[in-house]
């Protein structure tokens, strides 16, 4: 039988994502994702470079997923957020892996910066192409666009960032049923928001 290269390599991410999501990146261990992966130790390191490059790896690739998944339309926005919104719900672990990246990482920089700063910046352009924002003038117009991505991202990625307090927060006793409420909440504020000019307060008084 021959050697699955690509079938390792997908193996190893598969595990390495189940791993830092549970652990972080300090907490993870090379041993543990290799066993899960059914891969040796030296395949992480020949096809990734190492633990912390195989973090960046997967926190590029899960933030890639999530942008292809669905864009932000403007002139859809509730139902974009909702997609967005699901889509954080069946994939908890970007949440956690990004949670883990800021209490181990703090303000340092991150694996993949550069990359991932470029992914955000091209969806950013994607919304001002579709209109965002388009009684400003630049920079004021990007900067309307950013801030305006940030808090959507924000309004959805909150509810699975400290599921404890949704619970909590909505007193009910079923995860689930707390998360059904939050997603209607959610798509309305998200409508609510669409139907104002956006980030209005980005303008220079």
């Amino acid at each position: 039988m021959s050697y699955d290269a690509e079938a390792t390599r997908r193996r190893i991410f598969e595990a390495a994502t189940a791993e830092f999501a549970a652990c972080g990146l300090a907490g993870a261990r090379v041993e543990r994702i290799a066993a899960a992966a059914r891969a040796n130790k030296q395949a992480i390191y020949l096809y990734f470079g190492g633990k912390e490059k195989l973090f960046g790896a997967v926190v590029r690739a899960k933030v890639d997923e999530v942008c292809h998944t669905g864009s932000i339309d403007p002139n859809a926005l509730g139902e974009s957020v909702g997609q967005l919104f699901d889509w954080y719900q069946q994939h908890p672990e970007l949440i956690r892996m990004l949670l883990w990246e800021a209490l181990e990482n703090g303000a340092g920089p991150l694996q993949g910066e550069d990359e991932r700063r470029a992914a955000y910046r091209d969806n950013v352009r994607d919304l001002v192409g579709s209109g965002v924002a388009a009684d400003l003038d630049e920079p004021a117009r990007t900067r309307a666009a950013q801030d305006w991505m940030f808090t959507l991202l924000g309004l959805v990625a909150w509810n699975f960032a400290v599921p404890q307090l949704c619970r909590l927060v909505l007193d009910e006793d079923d995860e689930r049923a707390a998360l059904a409420r939050r997603r209607t909440a959610v798509v309305a504020a998200a409508r609510a928001l669409a139907a104002q000019r956006p980030m209005e307060a980005s303008r220079p008084s």
